[in-house]
């Protein structure tokens, strides 16, 4: 499992730059925001973090591959 900081810190980046997006260019982009806070709610109900799968694929350190634990 990745450590949590690393996965709140990439959600926090991209609700950030989604925000600015939004500001900035247009307010579409906040559906990206409304993605990223759906997938940690629901991550946090059933332990399936879409993005820990694919650090795990690009080999970060301590995330699952496969979902099955880390190696």
């Amino acid at each position: 499992m990745c450590p949590d900081h690393v996965i709140r810190r990439f959600a926090g980046v991209f609700i950030l730059l989604s925000v600015t997006l939004a500001v900035a260019i247009d307010l579409r982009w906040l559906w990206f925001t409304a993605f990223v806070g759906a997938n940690l709610l629901q991550s946090s109900f059933t332990s399936f973090c879409p993005l820990e799968k694919i650090l795990g694929r690009f080999g970060a350190a301590g995330c699952r591959r496969n979902g099955r634990g880390a190696g």
